[in-house]
């Protein structure tokens, strides 16, 4: 049987990973500078983490959410934690779409109100409502545009307010750094400005953090760069290190109900040992202070090559913005270099999304090749 055409490929086969590196079937040593849509959080392979899944699934890989599970209680405590975010309730689900879609569910059930403001050049999922809050037309099927959405350019704050004004808009959902889009960020007026707008009308301040959040933009989350205190925030890529595992965290404020959202995978006991193996890893090899350090280094050298026109981004989700378009660019990395960037909508944008181990070296090899292929 055929697979459903719908990925372009490089032709690249990993069969192996040790934290920066991948390796292909050849045995050819491959830098990992995108973490594999910036999933990759602790590395490849980490040995705490191998061994916190594999002691898992002898013992128990999944049950429903029907009975008690301890490792969610403490995962939930544990990003409480490390995140800062005190009091906030935490639903477990599989990924960066469903946390989106039960995020705007969870909105519109809460407020009764059922149209959503996103921005231009975000993006939040693939699925229903989450995908009718992206900005691309090529991926919102008809059924999908059913849904109430208006788009904004980020930054316009007097757009935002006349929106809330009508009083039928259930949440404002946005990315404190845009990933797909291109690395764009709004004003500190502007991302607070929205947030006491919403409070004002009885609309949820939804801060994706799919891309961003775990320690990425050099903070737990990219919000907390702002006076800001987000109704929802989602979270997924980065929770598990290549497991499958999304959740939103909800204020205090917002009251549960049984039945409101629901999952059969999410949560399960395999999903959860990943995810504590990575807040504990994150925590015990300090790797927010690393993401911070690499990113002002790798940033210095950033600032001397002369073909690149932009830096865009915070922390380890840099974007390196030319004035042409990068895919042959791209390419030499990959085949010649041996090095995985990422692209991004902005053609003349290349992704920097790393595991938070990198190290100076990686950077350093990483110019260098940068340099050739210029």
């Amino acid at each position: 049987m055929p697979l459903f055409d719908v990925y372009p490929l490089y032709n690249v086969t990993p069969v192996a990973g040790k934290d920066m590196l991948v390796y292909d079937e050849n045995c050819t040593e491959y830098l990992d500078l995108y973490g594999g849509h910036a999933v990759i959080s602790i590395g490849h392979s980490h040995p705490k983490y191998v061994e916190a899944v594999s002691n898992q699934v002898k013992t128990l890989g999944f049950y429903s959410n029907a009975i008690q599970n301890p490792l969610q209680v403490e995962l939930a405590n544990k990003i409480e934690t490390l995140s800062g975010c005190k009091g906030y309730e935490l639903f477990l689900c599989n990924s960066g779409a469903e946390a989106n879609e039960n995020a705007l569910k969870l909105a519109s059930f809460k407020t009764g109100k059922s149209r959503v403001v996103a921005f231009k050049n975000g993006f939040h999922g693939r699925t229903s409502a989450a995908v009718a809050a992206t900005d691309n037309a090529n991926i919102i099927a008809p059924i999908n545009a059913q849904q109430k959405v208006t788009i904004l350019d980020l930054n316009d704050i007097e757009g935002v307010k006349v929106e809330l004004e009508k009083g039928d808009v259930c949440a404002v959902i946005v990315e404190f750094i845009q990933g797909v889009g291109g690395l764009d960020q709004a004003t500190a007026e502007f991302f607070e400005q929205v947030d006491k707008l919403c409070k004002a009308n009885n609309t949820y301040f939804i801060a994706d953090e799919v891309q961003s959040g775990y320690g990425r933009s050099g903070k737990f989350f990219a919000f907390q760069y702002y006076n800001v205190t987000p109704e929802v925030i989602s979270i997924a890529k980065g929770m598990g290190n290549g497991f499958p595992i999304g959740g939103i965290l909800i204020h205090p404020d917002i009251e549960a109900k049984h039945g409101m959202l629901g999952t059969t995978f999410g949560g399960n006991h395999l999903a959860c040992a990943a995810g504590l193996a990575v807040l504990n890893t994150i925590e015990e090899e300090n790797l927010i202070t690393n993401v911070n350090e690499i990113s002002e280094y790798f940033i210095s050298i950033a600032k001397t090559i002369p073909q690149i026109k932009n830096i865009k981004g915070r922390g380890l989700m840099i974007g390196l913005e030319f004035d042409f378009e990068v895919g042959e660019l791209r390419k030499k990395l990959i085949y010649e270099h041996h090095i995985f960037t990422g692209g991004a909508s902005n053609k003349k944008l290349i992704r920097i999304l790393p595991p938070l181990t990198i190290k100076k070296e990686h950077v350093d090899q990483f110019f260098e090749a940068l340099k050739k292929a210029l």
